[in-house]
């Protein structure tokens, strides 16, 4: 009887660490599942942006181009006088895509506020691709893509990177790294910049 609990045990083990490296192996070697993973922490609020109630400017870090989804070549410059909400993504980045459900819903909340714009601006190299990831994950916001360099105080490469623009122009808000947008700490920031 006791071969037999012992036997039991030690198969619940090697079960038990079959299971665990197999979770491992895949959070390691798969960026579906590391997006999955990190959107289970996101949801459960680890990653929460917040703007300060103080948020004073933190520079004015100069104009960029960017194309529209129609086409069209525009500039942060011609937003002069809106609150501009930018964030650098790719679909190939798991942090990107664990935050895409909260930028989503901050997106649903103020698209049609004529006192901010959103710029979802797309690091993927091939467009269609990152058009046929949002469609796929029923995602509405508009892909944007660069027309050329950004100033580095907006964007140093790293993924995701979210700034927002004041209405003059002025950098109030970076932030390098996966976050959650949906929170009402960010929500009310937001609404006090605007």
């Amino acid at each position: 009887m006791k071969k037999e609990v012992n036997r039991k045990r030690k198969w619940w083990r090697i079960g038990g660490n079959v299971l665990f490296y197999g979770l491992l192996a895949a959070l390691i070697f798969s960026s579906d599942a590391k997006a999955f993973f990190l959107k289970q922490l996101v949801q459960l609020g680890l990653f929460n942006a917040e703007i300060k109630k103080e948020t004073v400017a933190i520079s004015k870090p100069g104009a960029f181009s960017f194309y529209t989804p129609d086409g069209n070549m525009a500039s942060t410059a011609d937003l002069k006088g809106k609150v501009v909400f930018i964030n650098f993504w790719a679909t190939w980045c798991p942090p990107c895509r664990a935050e895409m459900p909260s930028l989503q819903a901050l997106y649903n909340q103020f698209q049609n506020d004529d006192r901010i714009v959103f710029l979802f601006i797309s690091e993927d190299e091939d467009m269609e691709k990152a058009a046929q990831y949002l469609k796929n994950h029923q995602l509405t916001f508009p892909l944007i893509t660069r027309a050329g360099n950004v100033p580095e105080a907006l964007f140093s490469g790293t993924l995701p990177t979210t700034v927002i623009l004041d209405k003059e122009g002025s950098l109030v808000y970076k932030k390098e790294g996966i976050a959650n947008y949906n929170s009402n700490a960010f929500i009310d920031g937001l609404k006090n910049i605007l």
